[in-house]
């Protein structure tokens, strides 16, 4: 990811997420953690947002571009992040929303297990809502 890509991704996020990141935020993590993207031709449609600590990775944010969903692209993503950490951690986490069941099934299907419940964890137009802390053996 390049600094440049911060208002593409933000677009993503916007699109995407009830309580989207702002742009500040893609940038400082740009400044302090591992970023991704992943571009279609010239276009950016996901990104990836991450760090490694002490043998432990974690997701921080995730997101593939609407109209590019459904069509293996965050597998792909994800699959190459897999690759990239565990040459460097054991361990792989992750939070997700507990209604993303598209998002669940895919980190399920790529070996990521439920570890548990965070109660009102994300913050949406109505409340909040539960995020599964998923959890990855690598």
């Amino acid at each position: 990811m390049e600094i440049t890509d911060v208002e593409y991704i933000s677009n993503i996020e916007q699109q995407v997420t009830p309580h989207p990141w702002r742009e500040s935020q893609f940038v400082d993590s740009h400044a302090k953690h591992r970023c991704l993207v992943l571009e279609n031709e010239d276009s950016v449609i996901g990104y990836a947002i991450y760090h490694i600590v002490v043998g432990e990775a974690e997701i921080l944010n995730f997101a593939i571009d609407s109209n590019f969903q459904g069509k293996g692209y965050g597998r792909q993503l994800l699959e190459h992040i897999i690759a990239v950490v565990t040459q460097q951690a054991k361990r792989f986490f992750l939070e997700v929303r507990a209604s993303n069941d598209t998002a669940i099934q895919l980190y399920e299907s790529v070996g990521f297990v439920e570890v548990c419940l965070r109660r009102n964890y994300y913050q949406t137009a109505s409340g909040s809502e539960d995020a599964i802390l998923m959890a990855m053996e690598l």
